[in-house]
């Protein structure tokens, strides 16, 4: 994995809003309706050629395909696993709202909270791998795309085995251990494939903290502590096959505009996250409820050998952080774990679920990555005094 040896590099999480004539392809396939395979096949190539393009033309160094074959970063492996073939009608069982008055306001504003979640899977039988061929036509458009263009590297994301455990139940396996280590199993596959292409694998983990507040908030800190632990077992063993320095981890706490007071704090889970088989970790840095968290690293040390991919710049809101803010935020990570280790990007991606209208329009996202590659280059001018 490159690292910013002579100056600081600049990447983002994957996710980019999917351009209306794509979608129509892509969320009909996600619903199970009538679609032209042809025509997506046609519009997906032609989008992913655009979109990274304009990613090495903003002066993104490390790109991805936008994750644009994708209904979202989770239930895309229900065209490529056996056995999800149900649908999930049960929804997330939350902790109770500490504002029940504001998300009551969202919804009179016809704000549905769940929009984007999409047509959510059900295990009902045995996980397996099962289709190739979705990943080989991902691959093979990104590097298509690449081609005639300067750029560091590219990295594709896949959903991390305990964001499936997460996000699609199971009615099949009769203990999280099975369940889990069954979905390492077949995602293997998915891992070792986008390693071998070429491109750096980034493994999306939002469970990782959201559970919490989702699956565990009426268990004991301990229970949560020990599913974590798991879950970490079985996605090293998905990755067994995979070289560690290809590997980055992204750890989110939910992509959307809200309280978060709930959240966990990093400090409470840094070492789980820092045993994941990762070179690099992504990690929020720059929204105002995670702004605060670079300074674990002033009383855990940064591994050595790793890359930290701080947020610098918020994915949910309209504000487009100034060069200088952006510059600030990467210096004093790179104060503390090396200049050499750090890479800028956003907090997470701008377009985590297809057909949900972007909380950032696209023209103002584009403007965000501006800034972040400007803020990049006058870190780099403070970091190495050029």
């Amino acid at each position: 994995m490159k690292r910013s040896s002579q100056r600081i590099l600049t990447t983002h999480i994957g996710s980019l809003p999917r351009p209306r004539e794509l979608w129509t392809h892509v969320g009909a396939k996600d619903r199970g309706q009538p679609y032209d395979q042809t025509e997506l096949n046609r519009a997906l190539k032609k989008a992913v050629e655009e979109i990274v393009s304009k990613q090495i033309e903003v002066g993104i160094d490390i790109p991805s395909d936008g994750e644009f074959s994708k209904a979202s970063f989770t239930n895309y492996v229900r065209e490529r696993l056996s056995g999800l073939e149900g649908i999930n009608t049960r929804g997330f069982a939350a902790a109770p709202s500490k504002f029940p008055g504001h998300e009551e306001a969202l919804r009179a504003r016809g704000v549905d909270l769940a929009a984007g979640l999409g047509t959510l899977p059900l295990n009902v039988g045995p996980i397996a791998w099962t289709d190739k061929a979705e990943l080989e036509t991902d691959i093979a458009n990104l590097k298509t795309a690449l081609k005639d263009h300067r750029y560091e590297e590219a990295f594709m994301p896949s959903v991390a085995v305990g964001q499936v455990f997460f996000i699609v139940p199971t009615q099949h396996y009769s203990s999280d251990r099975e369940y889990l280590f069954a979905l390492a199993d077949a995602l293997k596959h998915e891992y070792k494939a986008i390693v071998d292409a070429g491109l750096v694998l980034q493994l999306d983990s939002p469970d990782f903290v959201m559970m919490r507040n989702r699956q565990y908030w009426q268990r004991s800190w301990r229970e949560y502590r020990e599913s974590l632990e798991l879950r970490v077992e079985a996605l090293n063993h998905a990755l067994s096959d995979v070289p560690e320095d290809r590997i980055r981890f992204h750890v989110c706490w939910g992509n959307f505009e809200g309280p978060h007071e709930n959240d966990v704090p990093l400090k409470e889970v840094v070492d789980l996250v820092l045993r994941v088989k990762a070179q690099a970790y992504s990690l929020e840095g720059a929204n105002p409820r995670h702004g605060h968290e670079w300074r674990v690293w002033e009383q855990v040390k940064f591994p050595e050998g790793k890359i930290l991919i701080p947020g610098v710049i918020d994915t949910v809101t309209s504000f487009v952080e100034h060069p200088e803010l952006v510059a600030e935020r990467i210096v004093r990570c790179a104060k503390l774990v090396g200049r050499e280790n750090v890479i800028a990007a956003p907090d997470c991606g701008f377009g985590t679920f297809g057909g949900w209208e972007p909380r950032v329009h696209p023209e103002v996202m584009w403007a965000k990555f501006a800034a972040l590659v400007e803020g990049a280059a006058i870190a780099t001018r403070q970091l190495w005094g050029r």
